[in-house]
């Protein structure tokens, strides 16, 4: 219970903030960047080197490319039959087929399943999201923005990022038996920082401004992304014999509000801005209340 007051408590915060105290130019840019280069990598390198390994773990990350490919697919076809500009379509693919499973996905996770779920969270974020976002997301921005993906550039993203980075390295201390207990804790320390620094952040940059015209849009859009497509994965997971922890950590961030990189990217290349970040300020605020009702249906 605190673990989720926690993140309702950071939210509230970075909106009362960004309201009221006008704060200073930068702060969340700043936050971000220490979010990405250092409290991400951390929580990586702290939580995979304490996962067994299991073939099963092959569902958490194919389950979160499926979601991105069937968005793009889904999202292609409606537009086409609703007349829909080539910007919005790549909105929805992008912020319907992404969700936010690292910044709201972890701590979620830890409130509403413990901190030993965070390293399949984790698995699923990096290895499945954080791909999808590297790939799919670059090829998807730039096809219907009007430009040419390079495959040079969609590698060197990848490579260069550095929770994935961790990943790997985190792989590679998993095998040698794991860290020692004192870089363990430094680790965890540090890490401890993420949920409520991107909490805040979240709140800062939270927007919701919804015009008429909008409106059809952005109601399929959190349809797909909180009710439908997290109920896809749980029936393929159970067709696929795919049960307990993790069924459950794979569901759970399949109903992830929409990822706030990806309206970012929607946003740089111009796709449909208003209806991006409308779906991210919905999808967020509904997520609170979506995620928790998944995690209560599985038990």
């Amino acid at each position: 219970m605190v673990a989720f007051l926690l993140l309702v408590v950071c939210l509230a915060l970075g909106v009362l903030v960004a309201r009221y105290a006008h704060p200073p130019i930068g702060l969340a840019p700043g936050l971000n960047w220490w979010l990405i280069n250092i409290a991400l990598p951390a929580m990586v390198l702290e939580m995979v080197p304490q996962l067994n390994f299991d073939p099963h773990m092959l569902f958490l990350v194919l389950s979160e490319w499926f979601i991105f490919i069937a968005a793009w697919v889904l999202f292609a076809f409606i537009g086409g039959r609703l007349g829909w500009s080539r910007g919005r379509i790549g909105a929805l693919t992008l912020v319907a087929g992404l969700g936010n499973t690292s910044f709201i996905g972890y701590p979620m996770i830890e409130a509403l399943r413990g901190r030993e779920a965070l390293g399949l969270a984790v698995v699923a974020d990096q290895a499945g999201c954080f791909v999808a976002l590297a790939v799919g997301g670059i090829v998807v921005s730039s096809i219907y923005s009007g430009q040419r993906p390079k495959a040079a550039d969609v590698i060197g993203r990848v490579l260069r990022f550095p929770a994935f980075l961790a990943l790997m390295s985190s792989v590679v201390v998993n095998l040698l038996g794991g860290w020692p207990p004192l870089i363990e804790d430094l680790l965890g320390r540090i890490a401890a920082t993420l949920t409520p620094l991107a909490l805040f952040v979240v709140g800062l940059r939270f927007k919701l401004h919804m015009e008429r015209d909008q409106l059809s849009a952005v109601g399929m859009g959190l349809a797909y992304k909180l009710v439908l497509i997290p109920a896809v994965v749980l029936g393929a997971g159970l067709l696929l014999g795919i049960y307990g922890q993790m069924l459950t950590i794979g569901v759970l961030q399949a109903s992830m509000a929409p990822m706030v990189s990806a309206t970012i990217l929607a946003d740089q290349h111009h796709l449909d801005p208003p209806v991006a970040n409308t779906l991210l300020g919905a999808g967020t605020l509904l997520g609170f209340v979506t995620v928790p009702a998944w995690s209560f249906l599985l038990g």
